[in-house]
């Protein structure tokens, strides 16, 4: 016999289960109502930061990092936001595109630790999909994951990344295709 469990909305269902209370203003209805988005939602924003970083570390420092700036302004998010799971989601992406430029270049160390860290393997660490959608770059990576994880049309993701249609179509042309250089061989197709 097997024990169910109850199943935790995924980020687009979570707006739909999730229904703000704080439209009174006051301060506590505010907080309570924040925690309770915090509760229904953070399950799939921590799935959709997985998907966008490539590792659950990277995913929970960009959940915690959006969340504590959409908490402080959480009274007017809720109040003029139809769809606070949707702003989060555009928030994580355009936080996660921010750092990986700033991150992006070389960073130089005068010495080398002395012990080295125990590093605990991610289990998709040497997935090839994963690999493959780890060496995209940081838009591409977000179109395909709002598109193909997150189920959202080309309107959708360009509202949510703040592009046009247009430059969704090419950057997941250009995803799909490198994507497809990279897997073809396992998967039976592409260059071998």
């Amino acid at each position: 016999m097997t024990a169910h469990l109850p199943a935790v909305p995924t980020a687009t269902e979570a707006s739909g289960v999730y229904r703000g209370r704080a439209r009174r203003g006051d301060m506590a209805a505010a907080e309570d109502d924040f925690a309770e988005f915090v509760r229904v939602a953070l399950p799939g924003l921590m799935r959709y930061g997985h998907a966008l970083t490539g590792n659950p570390h990277d995913a929970a420092d960009l959940v915690q990092t959006v969340l504590e700036k959409v908490g402080a302004r959480w009274s007017k998010i809720s109040r003029n936001c139809a769809d606070p799971t949707a702003y989060v989601r555009k928030a994580m992406a355009n936080t996660h595109v921010s750092r990986w430029r700033r991150t992006r270049r070389e960073t130089l160390l005068a010495d080398f630790p002395d012990i080295p860290a125990a590093i605990q393997q991610d289990r998709l660490e040497h997935e090839p999909l994963w690999v493959a959608l780890r060496s995209l770059p940081p838009r591409q990576r977000a179109v395909v994951v709002l598109r193909y994880y997150e189920g959202l049309s080309e309107l959708e993701i360009a509202d949510t990344l703040g592009i046009s249609c247009g430059t969704v179509k090419s950057q997941a042309s250009k995803a799909m295709a490198t994507l497809r250089k990279r897997l073809g061989p396992l998967v039976g197709g592409g260059d071998a």
